[in-house]
């Protein structure tokens, strides 16, 4: 069963450092704002909270009231020019010759479309089959945000041993912020916002036939330097196996959309998006949006595609949270269990789209 689990926590903080923004910086968020729908008010409360590091002048500001920045947020941004006034402009960007832009790789044929899909498909609904028995490291890193605009402040770091045995996952707490759980706490007690299903259930509920997945190529892509086929699809509500609980009180199963990125050279899925769309206005979790990265990963000499990272952002009423989940250290179920944890993050170019070239 694939499952979100959402309890909702009262989280205590004090205030953090200001935070200091560019000018591209401060673009950047006003653009992220609109696009999300965020509250005029809210973006306003939140910039009172900024320093800018470059002078910001009124034709930056005449450029975001363009672009859709609300009067609450001008009148901060006015106030943000005046404390600004003394500070060096933005630095120009180095001017360089004019290269041609190279021609865009041509779209493949339907056909081949067609081939990769089919060949993607059967590798998901067979995916488990091919799975040995394995155990992991499983760190999540969990933030949250009481604002509604994605001003993370982080919760805490868990460390769990995660056991793959006959198709079905187990997972053992190992330590909160560093240090070990008391013996009766376990990951169904630690609250907050988790998941479940990300070895092969998510695969399985996109593909299985009872989904009634609808499915249509969109583009290319490239992620960690191969290309990809990216294909979109939806699965209607009643179809849907995907299941949002709500502090065990409240469950619904929601409409899905998302994307699958595969391989072009092996043919395998390397990322799944998923969103909850059409969630009831009466359901506490409003939105959830999915990304889970796949790569190659030795296991006695053997290579199987096996999580990478995922992450999972959710919306209840104005509380954001997001997990970061990374799968590390994969070994032979049955090998030694002694673990050596790392908190150190994957770098960018493991977990970011990048360009066509």
């Amino acid at each position: 069963m694939l499952r979100l689990i959402f309890f909702l926590t009262v989280f205590s903080f004090t205030a953090s450092a200001q935070m200091k923004l560019t000018i591209e910086q401060l673009k950047s968020f006003i653009s992220s704002s609109k696009q999300m729908k965020h509250d005029d008010k809210k973006v306003a409360e939140y910039l009172r909270k900024v320093k800018m590091t470059e002078k910001l002048d009124n034709s930056v500001i005449d450029e975001l009231l363009a672009n859709g920045a609300g009067p609450k947020t001008v009148d901060v941004l006015r106030d943000l020019r005046d404390a600004s006034r003394d500070l060096p402009g933005p630095r120009p960007a180095v001017a360089g010759l004019k290269v041609n832009a190279p021609p865009p790789i041509p779209l493949p044929l339907k056909a081949e479309q067609d081939k990769v899909f089919e060949q993607a498909k059967e590798f998901a609904v067979n995916y488990t089959k091919q799975l040995p028995n394995f155990i992991c490291v499983q760190i999540t890193r969990r933030y949250y945000d009481p604002s509604g605009l994605e001003a993370w402040h982080q919760s805490d770091v868990l460390h769990a041993k995660l056991s793959y045995f006959e198709q079905k996952e187990t997972y053992q707490l190992m330590s909160i912020n560093g240090v070990p759980p008391k013996l009766d706490m376990s990951m169904d007690k630690v609250g907050g916002s988790r998941s479940s299903g990300e070895f092969g259930s998510l695969l399985k509920m996109v593909f299985e036939d009872k989904s009634h997945a609808r499915f249509q190529f969109e583009r290319l892509g490239k992620l960690r330097d191969q290309l990809t086929y990216v294909y979109s699809y939806f699965i209607a509500q009643p179809d849907s196996s995907y299941q949002l609980v709500y502090e065990d009180k409240q469950d619904y199963r929601p409409a899905l959309r998302g994307t699958i990125h595969v391989d072009k050279e092996t043919q395998v899925i390397v990322r799944l998006t998923l969103e909850a769309v059409d969630v009831p206005p009466s359901f506490p979790i409003q939105g959830t949006n999915l990304t889970l990265d796949y790569s190659f990963q030795t296991i006695s000499d053997q290579q199987f595609l096996l999580p990478l990272r995922a992450e999972i952002k959710s919306r209840s009423s104005r509380l954001l949270t997001k997990n970061e989940m990374e799968f590390k250290l994969y070994r032979k179920f049955g090998a030694d269990t002694s673990i050596k944890f790392d908190d150190i993050p994957l770098p960018e170019s493991q977990t970011k789209e990048q360009p066509i070239k």
